[in-house]
């Protein structure tokens, strides 16, 4: 393996390379919902709110951006704070390199340190690269939300798909900032751990 690269976390400062990947994914997909990719402006606040408490990890490939994975509130309210929503992004040049799988094996672990148990992600239909990376992951599909979005002219489901990341405690201590763990020496092996799936 390449000694440059790292799965880490992101900063602001990667904010301008990250946009790049999600701009024509916005602008030429269904894969979000969004009409307007985000400004750059925007998109740092997105991650400066995210990375307040939740991990948002990028793979650096020598100072190119080759993806990015993050988590972020399920639901706002405290009888939902153990749950975590998904997104993950790949620039098209690292297509089958293993870098989603990459980055939801770091992401999945420091999830379960800080103290989360489960994961969710809502994928829009179709998008069977999408599915086929969350599926190898272990998540199982659980239902599916019929026709709740509308672009490019067509009428569009969600299917929602979800994994435990640890076992349900009977008494869950709430989930700790990313920063609180961060140092130990479990958060680092859990990034390192990401690496053993890269293909380049």
């Amino acid at each position: 393996m390449e000694q440059n690269l790292q799965i880490r976390m992101a900063s602001e400062a990667d904010a301008e390379q990250m946009l790049a990947i999600y701009a024509p994914v916005v602008r030429e997909t269904i894969i979000s919902f969004e009409y307007e990719p985000p400004s750059l402006c925007e998109f740092r606040r997105r991650v400066r709110s995210v990375t307040e408490r939740m991990p948002w990890l990028v793979c650096d490939d020598d100072g190119e951006i080759a993806g990015y994975a993050y988590a972020s509130p399920f639901k706002t309210r405290a009888g939902y704070q153990w749950a975590c929503e998904l997104t993950i992004y790949v620039h098209p040049g690292y297509h089958r390199c293993g870098i989603g799988r990459s980055l939801y094996t770091a992401l999945f672990r420091c999830l379960a340190l800080q103290g989360y148990c489960v994961a969710v992600a809502t994928i829009t239909i179709p998008n069977a690269a999408s599915i086929a990376l969350h599926e190898s992951m272990g998540m199982r599909r659980i239902g599916t939300y019929e026709q709740v979005g509308y672009k490019h002219g067509q009428w569009l489901d969600d299917g929602v798909w979800q994994i435990e990341l640890q076992p349900m405690p009977a008494e869950p201590d709430p989930p700790v900032p990313w920063y609180e763990v961060s140092v130990s020496e479990q958060w680092h092996g859990a990034l390192a751990a990401g690496l053993a799936h890269l293909k380049l």
